[in-house]
């Protein structure tokens, strides 16, 4: 009879830690995944990618609800005034953490209002002129700007390029002017049409006119070489490491969301990562792996946050 109740006991403790698992895995409601940034973006893309392989995965619907405006603070505060069940969850870039609270007074929620699930990946720049400046080289762009300020284009007030214009004016003591487009196609059509000297976007955007010779390529702000283009050098190895500069594709969940289903979120994220057609998209939009999570993925932030926080201090970088 004790053994009878023992065992009894022993399957009534498993079931229940069971069903503890079971609700730390994934929820059991609809997922939405906000999107702080316009559709077709790379944290879009990525957002569908996840959320097509963890549907499939759970047999949960997952939705993509794109929130874009005021440089991502839009969405972040709809998801920083979620319900922390898991069913709200921003996929987003870094730059709504670590350069977004030293330029808008009021971001609409408090960075604690929120904590990172992953960072599933990051991608450099390519910084990238109109052959009419004869420009070749980044050395020569450090060098003739001691004289002359180049205009470069951005995809918006905040956006990484507008970032990597104040890296420029900190790292080297010159100045680049700043000419903020609508989003990142207008940037580079800008850069091709010769309104602006350059610029510094995103590589896939700016490639297939490097590949056409309409746009010259000076380097990469990437800490590696583009895997789309291999014979572009990194400002690193130009003796530019200052210049260095990277966009993080994060997920972040509301602070009040329970740890132990933040870190099953987030191997579920990594793992769907994983899946070779994720991969092949992740390629095609020359992101590079990360996978930082809790602790390490806060330290991350942390470090961006105090080294863009130095930098609009000491370029006095606003929003136009």
């Amino acid at each position: 009879m004790i053994f009878r109740r023992t065992l009894l006991g022993l399957c009534l403790a498993a079931s229940v830690m069971s069903t503890a698992t079971a609700q730390t895995a994934w929820p059991t409601q609809t997922v939405r995944f906000v999107n702080n940034f316009p559709a077709g973006g790379p944290s879009d893309i990525l957002a569908r990618s996840v959320g097509q392989v963890l549907q499939e995965q759970f047999k949960q619907s997952v939705v993509v609800d794109n929130k874009p405006g005021a440089a991502g603070n839009i969405g972040a505060a709809d998801v920083a005034k979620a319900a922390g069940d898991g069913s709200t969850l921003l996929f987003g870039i870094d730059t709504t953490f670590t350069i977004n609270p030293h330029l808008y007074p009021n971001q609409g929620f408090k960075g604690s209002d929120l904590k990172p699930v992953i960072i599933m990946a990051s991608s450099g720049l390519l910084i990238g002129v109109n052959p009419a400046t004869g420009l070749k080289s980044l050395p020569q762009l450090v060098e003739q700007s001691k004289t002359k300020a180049f205009n470069f284009s951005s995809a918006g007030s905040g956006s990484p390029g507008h970032l990597a214009v104040e890296v420029f004016a900190e790292a080297t003591k010159h100045k680049l002017n700043h000419i903020p487009y609508r989003g990142n196609t207008p940037a580079v059509t800008a850069v091709l049409a010769g309104e602006v000297d350059g610029g510094t976007l995103a590589t896939p955007g700016m490639l297939p006119h490097v590949k056409s010779g309409k746009i010259t390529a000076l380097a990469v702000t990437s800490r590696q070489r583009s895997k789309l283009a291999p014979d572009i050098p990194t400002v690193g190895e130009l003796g530019l490491k200052a210049l260095e500069q990277e966009v993080f594709y994060l997920v972040m969940a509301p602070a009040s969301t329970p740890d132990a289903l933040v870190q099953a979120m987030g191997k579920a994220i990594a793992d769907a990562l994983q899946r070779p057609d994720v991969q092949a998209r992740m390629l095609n939009l020359d992101l590079f792996p990360e996978g930082l999570q809790g602790a390490a993925a806060a330290r991350r932030l942390a470090e961006l946050n105090a080294r863009y926080g130095a930098l609009v201090k000491a370029t006095g970088m606003k929003v136009e």
